[in-house]
C-alpha cells in the first residue's frame, strides 16, 4: 500500500472530497424515500395525523391543508434532488481529478524505470509487454480508482444507510434481506474469485497482440517484399482470437453477474410486496411506508451491485498493479549509485580500452558463454576492426564497454578505470555507438542528428553528416535538413539511415567511436570514403569497427577474430593472413564471391 500511497499523497485532497462529496448524495438517497412516505400518507390524509412525526404536525399545522404541506415536502424533496446534484457532481469531478492523476504520475514512474533498464532487463520483458503495462495496465487502475471514489462510500452508505432506514420503517418486513443477503454475497464471492486469474490471463493476450501489431508494422516493408501479407493476417487473426475468447471468459464474468444479481433483486421485491401488501391490507403498515421501503430495499440492492462493480473493478486492477510492480519492482542490472564524488567527476579522456579475462552468459543458467575469458587491449587512437562468423559474440563484446551489459566476470576498462567507476552519464557521453539495428525517430533529420549533441550549430551538423557520407543526399531533398522523417525512417533507404546515423554519432566528439556493422547497407566506394575521413578527420577518437566484409576492416591498425565467444587471433591484415585460419577462410571465401 506504500507503493500506491505514495501517488495518492500529492492529490489527497481530491481523494477525501471526492467520496465526502458522494456522502452528501447518498444522504440525499436516505431522505428522499422518507419524504415521499410522508407525502403519502399524511399528505392524502391515508393516515392519522396524530400519529405523524412532531415536526410533520408542525409542518402541517403552519400550512393549514393538505395541498401546502404536500407542496412544502416538495420543495425540500427539490432541495433536496439539487444538493444530491452537486454532491454528485463534485464527487465525479474530484474522483476523475484523483485518478488521472494518479495514473500521470504513476506511468511517469514506469517509463523512468525503464529508461534506466540494461539490455538485460529490457531482455527479460518484451518491448510490446511493456507498451501494454504503460498504457492498458495504468488505465484499468486509473478507471478502478475513479470507480473506487465514487462508489467506496456511496455503495456501502446506500447499504448501511438502507438497512437502518428499512429497519426503522417495518422490523419485521426487514427479515426479507435476512434471507436475501446471505445468498447474495456468495454469489459475489463466487464470481470475484473466478474473474482474477482470467483477467490477468486477459493482460497476457493483449502484450501478445501488441507484439504481433509492432513486429508487422516496424517491419512492413520486409513483409511486403516476402510476400507475407497472408501470412500476417493469419497469424494476427490467431492473436486477435485468441484475445477474444480469453476477454470474453472473463467478461463472463461481468455478463453473469448482472442477471444473478437481478434475480435477487427480483425475488427480494416480489417478496416484499407480498408480505407488504398483506401488512398494509390488515392496518400493520401503510402505504407510504411500504412505498419507502421498497425504495430502501432497491437502495440497498444496488448498493450491492456497487459493491461487486468495485470488487470485479478490483479484480482487473490487481492483475494490472501485479504486472506494474514487476516493472518497478526489477533490480537494475546496470547502475552507477554507490560512486564517490571523484568517480562522478571521471570523465573519458584518452579513449584507451582493456578487458580483461571477460566472460558473459545472455542467460545465468547457461552452461554456454557468449564470450569466454576475452582479453584485449586497445590503444588511444587505434582504429580496431572486430570481424567473426554471426553469433561469435562481437555485438556483446563492444556493449560491455558501453555498459549497456554487464561481464559475468572478469572487468573492462576505460583510461585504466574500470568502466562501473563512471557515471553512466559520464561514460556513454564519451562513446558514439551506431549499434547495428540502426534506428531513427519521426521529426526531421536535423532533429534526429542533434540527438549526438543538442547544442550543435548548423556547420558542425552539415561537416559531421559530410564526414558520414550523408550530406550529399541530405541536401539533395526539397527541404534539406529540415525533411520529416517517418518513425523508424521508414522514408529513407537502408544505406542513407545508416550514414544518417553515423553522423549523429559523429556529433557527439566521442573518444570512442563504435561502428557495429553500421555500414553493411552501403556501397564499397562509399564505405572507404567514411573510413578515410574517420582516419584523418577522427585521429585523437579510438575507432572500432565491426564488420562481416573483411574490406571494412583490412586497413585497421589492429583486427580482431573472434570465433564462438574467443579470441582466435589478433594483428593486422598481412599478420592474419599468414596466421590465423578462421581469417583467412573468410577472406578468400569473400574473396570468390566477388570473383564470381
Amino acid at each position: 500500500m506504500k507503493r500506491w500511497f505514495k501517488y495518492a499523497r500529492p492529490y489527497l485532497s481530491y481523494f477525501i472530497l471526492g467520496p465526502v462529496c458522494m456522502i452528501i448524495e447518498v444522504l440525499g438517497e436516505m431522505i428522499m424515500p422518507k419524504m415521499l412516505s410522508i407525502i403519502i400518507d399524511y399528505g392524502t390524509g391515508q393516515a392519522a395525523a396524530e400519529t405523524a412525526p412532531d415536526w410533520v404536525k408542525k409542518l402541517y399545522d403552519i400550512t393549514g391543508s393538505s395541498s401546502p404541506f404536500i407542496v412544502a415536502i416538495s420543495v425540500g424533496m427539490v432541495l433536496t434532488a439539487i444538493i444530491m446534484m452537486v454532491g454528485g457532481v463534485g464527487g465525479a469531478y474530484f474522483g476523475a481529478k484523483a485518478s488521472v492523476n494518479f495514473a500521470a504520475d504513476l506511468r511517469s514512474d514506469i517509463y523512468r524505470k525503464v529508461q534506466q533498464f540494461s539490455f538485460a532487463n529490457i531482455d527479460r520483458f518484451s518491448t510490446a509487454s511493456l507498451v501494454t503495462r504503460l498504457t492498458n495496465d495504468v488505465t484499468q487502475i486509473q478507471n478502478f480508482i475513479n470507480m473506487l471514489l465514487r462508489m467506496c462510500l456511496r455503495a456501502p452508505g446506500m447499504f448501511i444507510g438502507g438497512t437502518i432506514m428499512a429497519i426503522v420503517v417495518s422490523p419485521s418486513l426487514s427479515v426479507t434481506l435476512g434471507v436475501a443477503m446471505p445468498l447474495i454475497i456468495l454469489t459475489i464471492a463466487f464470481f470475484i474469485k473466478s474473474a482474477l486469474p482470467r483477467f490477468t490471463k486477459q493482460q497476457e493476450k493483449i502484450d501478445a497482440l501488441n507484439k504481433r501489431v509492432q513486429e508487422n508494422v516496424t517491419n512492413v516493408r520486409v513483409v511486403k517484399s516476402f510476400v507475407r501479407e497472408e501470412y500476417e493476417k493469419k497469424a494476427f487473426a490467431f492473436a486477435n482470437s485468441d484475445l477474444r475468447k480469453t476477454a470474453f471468459s472473463a467478461m463472463k464474468m461481468i455478463i453473469l453477474i448482472f442477471p444473478a444479481m437481478s434475480f435477487f433483486m427480483n425475488a427480494t421485491t416480489l417478496s416484499v410486496l407480498w408480505l407488504g401488501g398483506r401488512m398494509v391490507a390488515v392496518g400493520d403498515m401503510t402505504t407510504g411506508s411500504l412505498t419507502a421501503f421498497i425504495t430502501y430495499i432497491f437502495q440497498i440492492l444496488m448498493s450491492l451491485i456497487g459493491l461487486t462493480m468495485i470488487f470485479m473493478g478490483f479484480s482487473r486492477a490487481l492483475a494490472s498493479s501485479k504486472r506494474i510492480a514487476e516493472v518497478l519492482d526489477e533490480k537494475i542490472d546496470v547502475s552507477d549509485s554507490g560512486l564517490s564524488d571523484e568517480d562522478e567527476q571521471r570523465r573519458i579522456t584518452e579513449g584507451e580500452i582493456e578487458f580483461k579475462n571477460i566472460s558473459f552468459r545472455y542467460y545465468k543458467n547457461s552452461a554456454d558463454k557468449v564470450l569466454d575469458n576475452i582479453n584485449l587491449k586497445i590503444l588511444p587512437g587505434q582504429t580496431v576492426g572486430i570481424i567473426g562468423s554471426t553469433g561469435s559474440g562481437k555485438s556483446t563484446l563492444v556493449s560491455l564497454i558501453a555498459r549497456l551489459y554487464d561481464p559475468d566476470e572478469g572487468e573492462v576498462l576505460v583510461d585504466g578505470e574500470n568502466v562501473k567507476n563512471y557515471t553512466l552519464k559520464n561514460l556513454r557521453d564519451g562513446i558514439g555507438f551506431v549499434l547495428q539495428k540502426n534506428e531513427l525517430f519521426s521529426g526531421t533529420i536535423s532533429d534526429n542528428l542533434i540527438w549526438g549533441d543538442e547544442n550543435a550549430d548548423v556547420s558542425e551538423i552539415k561537416q559531421m553528416a559530410a564526414y558520414a557520407q550523408a550530406d550529399s543526399f541530405i541536401s539533395s531533398f526539397t527541404d534539406g535538413y529540415d525533411t520529416v522523417l517517418d518513425a523508424g525512417g521508414t522514408n529513407v533507404s537502408g544505406g542513407q539511415k545508416q550514414r544518417i546515423c553515423i553522423a549523429r554519432a559523429l556529433i557527439k566528439k566521442p573518444k570512442i567511436l563504435v561502428l557495429d556493422d553500421s555500414t553493411s547497407a552501403v556501397d564499397t566506394a562509399t564505405e572507404e570514403k567514411i573510413r578515410q575521413a574517420f582516419a584523418s578527420e577522427l585521429k585523437e577518437s579510438t575507432k572500432i569497427i565491426i564488420a562481416q566484409r573483411i574490406s571494412s576492416v583490412k586497413d585497421c591498425d589492429l583486427i580482431v577474430v573472434l570465433d564462438d565467444g574467443k579470441i582466435t587471433g589478433t594483428g593486422t591484415h598481412n599478420e592474419l593472413m599468414g596466421s590465423n585460419t578462421e581469417y583467412t577462410e573468410i577472406y578468400y571465401s569473400q574473396n570468390e564471391k566477388e570473383a564470381g
